[in-house]
C-alpha cells in the first residue's frame, strides 16, 4: 500500500498533540493527551518528561485509528515542541530532574548577572537577549543551586529531541532548537564555547546539529510495540512549536505575518536576516536563508482558562461548553469592555517589557461591568498586548498586512476579530493552525513527497478570513495608548508588590 500519511507530533505546554495528514493537507487523524505542569515554588514551571512518552503512547494510536488503523501507509514522523525547554540525562541514561519549561522565571538573578557580564556579547553571538525564558540561564541557576545535578548531565536533550529519540535511540538537535538554547553561534551554525563558558557548561553535553528536514533515524522494534507505529518508519528531526507553527501556517513570504494564540501568544514576521535586538527573539526558519522575528507575550489561553477556572466554572461542567457560554457573554458588550482593561501578566512579560516581576490586572471597573465585560476585556488586554509585540517588530523595520492565526485561542471568531481590529490588520485563519500540522508537512519535506519547503505550504487551506473594521479600529486605536500608560504607571507597583510578598 502506498504510504500516503505524515504524522505530526508536537508537545505543548498543556497537552500533546498527534495529528495525521495526507498528502493534500488535509487531517486524516487526530488525538490528544493532557500533561501535567506542576510548579514547586513560585514562579517554577515544570514537567516530568515520562509524562510526555505516557502521552505520545496514548495518542499515536487513537490517531492512527481515525486515519484507518495502517501505520504502514505512514510515509514519516517528526516533531515539535516548545523552544528553551531542556531534558538532562546521566551517563546511564536516567533523567536528571523534571524539565525545566520556557515559562519557568526561576533565573532572574542568573539573567541580570548574565546581562551585567556579557550582555552585548550574548547578543552578538545568539542573536538574542539572555532572559529567564532560555536555557543559558536556567543551566546557570542549575549550577548554582543543584550543583550534584549540574555535575551529573551527560546529555543535554531539547524536549522535542528527547520525545523524538524515544522512537529512533539517536541524539540530535536541529539549528532553531539549538538556537533556543542561547548557547549556539547564529555565525557559525554550531554551539558556542564562548556563551558555554559563561556558565561552566560542558560542550560534549549537547547535541550534534542536523536540518530541521533531515531523516534522523527509523521506528525501532521496541518503540513500535509501544506506540503502534510500523518498524523501519522514517523519523525526521523537527523543530520548535513556533517555527512549525509559522510554517505550517504558510510563513514562506515576506509581508505576511503569523499571530499565535495558544498557551503564550506570539506575534512573527519572516526576514532574510536576524536582527538582533534587546526586545525582539530571532529564530532562523523552517525555509531555507530565512529567519522569523518573534514578539511574545507570556499568557494568553493560559490567561483564558484562568478565567473560566477561577470564576466561570463550577465543579463537574464542561470546560468547553464554559468557553463558549463565556465567548457568547463576551460577544454581547460593546468593544472598548466600557472602560475595563486588562493586563495579562499572570506569569510576569516578555516582549517588549522583558519583566518577570509584571503583574496581571483589571483596571476601570464599575458597577456597570458584569461577567461578558471580563472575557472581552480579557481578548481585548491581549489584543493589546499583541499590539506591544507589533510594534516592537515595526521598529525594527519589519511589518506584514495580513496575519495567519494559529493556537487554541483562533477557535473564538471574537477573539479573531478583536485581533484583527486592534493590530488593524487583515486576519486569515487556515484550516488546521496547529503546530502538528506544521510538524506533518516538515515529515514529508523530509522524506521527499514534497519537493521543498516551499511546495509543501500548497498543501495549507485558508477557510477563514476578515478585515479590521474601521470604527473598531479607530476605537482600539484610542484605547492602546491608556493600556500601554496604565502597564506603565503600574510596573513600579508591581516590584513593590513583588518585595512584599518575599517578605522585604
Amino acid at each position: 500500500m502506498t504510504a500516503d500519511l505524515l504524522i505530526g507530533i508536537d508537545l505543548g505546554a498543556g497537552a500533546l498533540k498527534t495529528s495525521i495528514v495526507r498528502i493534500d493537507g488535509t487531517l486524516a487523524g487526530e488525538a490528544s493527551a493532557p500533561v501535567a505542569t506542576s510548579a514547586p515554588h513560585p514562579g517554577w514551571s515544570e514537567q516530568d518528561p515520562a509524562d510526555w512518552w505516557r502521552a505520545m503512547c496514548e495518542t499515536l494510536p487513537r490517531a492512527l485509528a481515525q486515519a484507518g488503523g495502517d501505520a504502514a501507509r505512514v510515509a514519516a514522523v517528526s516533531f515539535s515542541a516548545g523552544a528553551h525547554t531542556q531534558v538532562l540525562e546521566d551517563a546511564g541514561g536516567r533523567v536528571i530532574r523534571p524539565a525545566i519549561l520556557w515559562n519557568d522565571q526561576r533565573s532572574g538573578a542568573e539573567t541580570a548577572f548574565l546581562r551585567e557580564k556579557a550582555d552585548a556579547r550574548i547578543l552578538e553571538i545568539g542573536a538574542n537577549r539572555a532572559n529567564p525564558t532560555w536555557t543559558l540561564p536556567q543551566m546557570l541557576w542549575l549550577a548554582r543551586h543543584e550543583p550534584q545535578a549540574f555535575a551529573r548531565v551527560k546529555r543535554l536533550y531539547v524536549a522535542k529531541d528527547w520525545l523524538r529519540a524515544r522512537l529512533t535511540g539517536t541524539w540530535e538537535t536541529d539549528f532553531i532548537d539549538a538556537v533556543g538554547t542561547l548557547m549556539a553561534d547564529v555565525d557559525t551554525g554550531g554551539w558556542s564555547r564562548d556563551l558555554c563558558d559563561m556558565i561552566g557548561w560542558p560542550m560534549e553535553t549537547l547535541p550534534p546539529i542536523v536540518p530541521t528536514t533531515a531523516v534522523v533515524g527509523a521506528v525501532t522494534a521496541e518503540a513500535a510495540r509501544a506506540t503502534g507505529l510500523k518498524e523501519g518508519t522514517p523519523v525526521v528531526c523537527g523543530t520548535s512549536d513556533t517555527a512549525a507553527e509559522t510554517y505550517g501556517a504558510g510563513m514562506i513570504r515576506e509581508g505576511l505575518g503569523v499571530v499565535k494564540l495558544a498557551t503564550a501568544a506570539t506575534v512573527s514576521a519572516l526576514t532574510r536576516a536576524p536582527h538582533p535586538d534587546f526586545t525582539v527573539i530571532n529564530y532562523p526558519h523552517v525555509v531555507p536563508d530565512h529567519w522569523y522575528v518573534i514578539a511574545a507575550t507570556n499568557s494568553c489561553a493560559s490567561a483564558h482558562k484562568w478565567l473560566r477556572d477561577t470564576f466561570f466554572r463550577r465543579d463537574g461542567e464542561d470546560g468547553a461548553a464554559v468557553f463558549s457560554a463565556m465567548d457568547a457573554a463576551a460577544a454581547a458588550v460593546a468593544p472598548g469592555s466600557e472602560g475595563l482593561f486588562f493586563h495579562p501578566y499572570l506569569n510576569g512579560e516578555r516582549s517588549p517589557h522583558w519583566d518577570p516581576l509584571l503583574r496581571a490586572d483589571y483596571v476601570g471597573m464599575g458597577f456597570n461591568h458584569g461577567p461578558g465585560h471580563f472575557v472581552r476585556a480579557l481578548y481585548e488586554g491581549i489584543a493589546y498586548s499583541l499590539k506591544d509585540c507589533m510594534l516592537a517588530l515595526n521598529a525594527k523595520g519589519l511589518s506584514f498586512t495580513t496575519a495567519r492565526l494559529t493556537g487554541g485561542g483562533a477557535k473564538s471568531a471574537l477573539w479573531r476579530q478583536i485581533v484583527a481590529d486592534v493590530l488593524n490588520v487583515e486576519v486569515e485563519l487556515p484550516a488546521v493552525a496547529e503546530a502538528s500540522f506544521g510538524a506533518a508537512l516538515i515529515a514529508g519535506v523530509g522524506v521527499g513527497i514534497y519537493p521543498d519547503a516551499r511546495a509543501a505550504a500548497r498543501a495549507i487551506d485558508i477557510v477563514w478570513r476578515t478585515a479590521p473594521d474601521p470604527a473598531r479600529a479607530a476605537l482600539y486605536a484610542r484605547g492602546h495608548p491608556i493600556y500601554a500608560d496604565t502597564q506603565k504607571a503600574l510596573a513600579p507597583i508591581n516590584h513593590r508588590i513583588h518585595d512584599f510578598v518575599r517578605g522585604r
